[in-house]
């Protein structure tokens, strides 16, 4: 854990965050004008009402160099479109649609126009197999789909008689195959204009899957009244304002590409950059000096992507504009934060929260001072702690202990359910806490410390050892690119470490290195801490949005079952 600070200009030290809660969140919400509350109205549609119609709202950047712009007003009369669309054909209030597409413009207006319907949304990465693919669409019992001729054509054309649920496939574009709708066409002959479904806050509006270490994936239920949260922690965690010009690079398909690449973007009323292609350095580099980004929201993995390619690569560009960097996905290494004030000018802020919380719940915000590494403290309206959990007992521990994160129950954007599996769902909340399976530290500084998950912790010879400690500390090797770290069996310590690494380019992997590296670790963590063994890897098992997984290095050790792999990025072996 490192103890440098990085100090905000003009200040001497940290300062309380800004006095705000929920029931100050709730009211700036415009809600509907018959009462009630939807996100798709949030969205857009106050804006258009409230005058800003004209402001753009997305900047779409197409694979094959495109550039597109839309308004608030083009997106409001595109959602408005899309709803007529579902109610001509018998779609109705709380009926699941699932949206399995890349990042183009239809996404959007599919994801508004069904919350305006009152339809639930359900998004899925564009990557996914035809088999995780089908497992979410079972479980979430999807009425619509909309996709694309390519996807659907190779991933549902071959079980959808199997699934009587799903009424209407609408494909992205001008033509469809039979059985099918084109939405082009639909679209252009839909009305402009759409009254928004009278949704409450406690009505179902988000419908997000994230997996466990076994078994079918989780669909974790999202309501209306989420949107108070996304909205919010925009404006704290992301320091969003009016006029803004945001990018944020995860999928949609992600709870963060939906939460912070959708919702919170147009309701904080940003001018949201979305480009559809994958990392590539230079085309990132040239999409933020280009558009001027000014809050730029990624992923530990893309920037350490950055840093492996050299501060070289960043010369020359003009990033003046950027005001704000963020991360989230994983937990963020010291060195990545460092390397943003480097070399872009500004440090990184990491924040933590999951699926199941819906929204950002703990943060390095604009008026912190940074300590590279930490998670940052909770935001207003966030009572967090950490806890020891001993059946239904939850015991909370000092300062500097590691525990469980835990979080008091009551945010707007906190999961209501996972769909159909309520022991599931109630074993996640004892002594008045939800518990998050993540394990921490909190200073004394009220600053929260990543530890690793509670499944990732490693027992050895009495010492708790989390891996997120000892892969920082082997990143800071310069030979390092990426780190793993897992325990694996020892008659005597119980657990030792076990690290997996990935080298920068310029370094060759041998004894000589793995030496080095052990002695490295030794020297920043101790014997008892440092890695007994380190395996050269080219590649590193992880998920479509970027999570190392762990747990899979651990099974493929000991010869465990492998469990739910429908997030695993290609087979790194």
């Amino acid at each position: 854990m490192t103890k440098s600070i990085i100090r905000k200009p003009g200040r001497t030290g940290g300062s309380p965050l800004l006095e705000t809660g929920w029931v100050a969140a709730r009211a700036r919400m415009a809600g509907l004008p018959g009462g009630g509350l939807n996100i798709a109205h949030e969205a857009v549609d106050r804006h258009v009402i409230e005058g800003h119609g004209d402001q753009t709202a997305l900047v779409w950047l197409g694979r094959e160099g495109q550039r597109q712009s839309f308004s608030y007003a083009d997106l409001a009369t595109d959602a408005a479109r899309f709803a007529n669309v579902l109610r001509a054909q018998g779609i109705g209030p709380g009926e699941r649609l699932f949206l399995l597409s890349g990042r183009v413009p239809q996404l959007f207006a599919a994801t508004l126009g069904a919350l305006k319907a009152g339809v639930v949304v359900s998004p899925l990465f564009a990557a996914f197999g035809p088999e995780p693919v089908r497992a979410r669409m079972e479980i979430g019992q999807a009425s619509v789909l909309v996709t694309t001729e390519v996807q659907y054509r190779r991933k549902i054309a071959e079980w959808r008689a199997d699934m009587p649920s799903l009424k209407l496939v609408l494909i992205i574009g001008d033509t469809a195959p039979d059985g099918c709708i084109a939405l082009g066409p639909a679209m252009a002959a839909a009305p402009t204009t759409s009254e928004t479904v009278g949704t409450m806050p406690e009505d179902m509006a988000l419908l997000h899957f994230t997996s466990g270490t076994t078994g079918l994936p989780k669909g974790v239920v999202h309501v209306h009244e989420a949107v108070v949260a996304h909205a919010e922690t925009g404006r704290l965690a992301l320091d969003l304002h009016p006029g803004d010009i945001y990018w944020c690079t995860a999928d949609p398909g992600w709870v963060t590409g939906m939460s912070y690449g959708v919702i919170s973007p147009l309701c904080n009323r940003v001018t949201m950059v979305v480009d559809e292609a994958e990392f590539d350095l230079d085309r990132w580099y040239t999409i933020l000096e280009r558009e001027r980004v000014q809050v730029w929201y990624t992923a530990p993995t893309a920037i350490r992507m950055l840093m492996r390619a050299g501060s070289e690569a960043a010369k020359g560009r003009d990033f003046s504009a950027l005001r704000f960097l963020a991360s989230v996905g994983e937990p963020l290494n010291a060195e990545c934060v460092i390397w943003g004030q480097q070399v872009l000018g500004l440090p990184f802020h990491d924040n933590w929260w999951q699926s199941e919380t819906g929204g950002i719940m703990i943060a390095n915000t604009a008026d912190m001072d940074i300590k590279p590494g930490a998670m940052g403290k909770p935001l207003p309206g966030v009572e967090a702690g950490i806890v020891a959990r001993d059946g239904d007992t939850v015991t909370e521990q000092p300062d500097g202990a590691i525990g469980e994160l835990a979080l008091r129950p009551g945010w707007p954007s906190m999961m209501r359910a996972y769909l159909g599996q309520p022991e599931r769902y109630a074993r996640c909340f004892a002594g008045g806490w939800y518990l998050t399976g993540d394990l921490a530290m909190r200073d004394s500084d009220g600053y929260y410390w990543f530890v690793g998950r509670a499944d990732d912790l490693i027992k050895s010879s009495g010492h708790l050892i989390g891996p997120f400690e000892v892969e920082s500390a082997l990143i800071e090797h310069p030979a390092v690119a990426e780190a793993a770290v897992i325990g694996i069996p020892d008659e005597t310590a119980g657990e030792v470490v076990k690290a997996f690494v990935t080298l920068n380019a310029g370094y060759e992997a041998g004894e000589a290195l793995e030496r080095e590296l052990r002695g490295h670790a030794r020297k920043r963590l101790g014997p008892a801490v440092a890695p007994r063994e380190i395996v050269f890897r080219d590649s590193l098992p992880r998920t479509r949005s970027g999570k190392i997984m762990r747990r899979l290095l651990r099974a493929r050790e000991l010869g465990l079952p492998e469990g739910d792999l429908s997030t695993l990025e290609g087979d790194a072996r």
